[in-house]
């Protein structure tokens, strides 16, 4: 029992000193403001996809910066972030595809930063979608099999019927078989880059800040009074506490607003 108590102790020294080490690396500090600026920068209406890779660029040259002066380099490369409104457009199945096909070729990181790719195109850009039929798209795409990209299928048929959910799953699928094809004889030498690590370390940190930034503006519709916020808070305890599958919680939140709407 000692043993085991000095073992348990050991681990908890070993994880405490290293979340410790990890919060006072320099590096780690400058990606976690990348995304606190990435996050704020979102609500003024910057562009997305700059945002993203704006922030990859910074960090891989803030982290190469020695490396820079040895080479007696200077690089100052000024980032528009600033995106150009657009008013609302007529609803075509061209538009519809090539818009996917952007999103598809330019998404980099966990499939929750699409909600940023198409909260900025089908919500604010062309004003196809409400935020409401968004969280609907989200919802689908997880309840059904497959990787939340099957939200883009849903979206598709919302718009366009068969034709649209076909172009749309092509669009946003069509990249990826490409950009594999291609990208597969340069793996090997990316993952021995320093400065392509840093390039990936930095724009993982513009993801995590745009994801912070849609998922307060989604909740911000979707928790609209007491009950919704129960079910939010319920279920957010049930996944961190006891890591219950999403799709579970999804159902049990479906079955949760349906039992509201009929008893209040």
């Amino acid at each position: 029992m000692v043993a085991l108590r000095h073992q348990a102790c050991g681990h908890r020294d070993h994880h405490t000193s290293a979340l410790d080490s990890w919060k006072q690396s320099p590096q780690n500090k400058t990606l976690i403001f990348i995304g606190i600026i990435v996050f704020a920068l979102y609500f003024l209406g910057a562009n997305e996809i700059l945002l993203l890779f704006a922030g990859g660029v910074v960090f891989m040259f803030v982290s190469n910066a020695q490396r820079l002066r040895n080479m007696n380099t200077a690089a100052l490369l000024p980032f528009s972030v600033m995106a150009l409104t657009q008013a609302a457009i007529p609803f075509s199945l061209p538009v519809l595809f090539l818009t996917f096909l952007k999103i598809g070729s330019v998404l980099y990181g966990s499939g929750y930063v699409l909600l940023a790719f198409l909260r900025a195109d089908f919500v604010l850009r062309l004003g196809w979608l409400t935020d409401q039929q968004l969280l609907d798209a989200v919802a689908i795409g997880q309840i059904t099999p497959g990787p939340l990209f099957t939200a883009a299928t849903f979206i598709g048929y919302l718009l366009g019927g068969t034709s649209g959910a076909l172009l749309a799953t092509l669009g946003i699928f069509l990249p990826s078989f490409i950009f594999v094809a291609i990208s597969n004889p340069l793996i090997p030498k990316i993952r021995n880059s320093i400065w392509a690590g840093s390039l990936l370390d930095g724009v993982n940190a513009s993801a995590l800040g745009l994801m912070a930034a849609v998922t307060l503006q989604l909740a911000s519709s979707s928790l609209t009074d007491f009950y919704t916020i129960l079910i939010a808070v319920i279920s957010l305890v049930l996944l961190l506490r006891y890591k219950i599958n999403s799709t579970w919680l999804i159902a049990g939140g479906a079955m949760a607003g349906f039992v509201f709407s009929v008893l209040f």
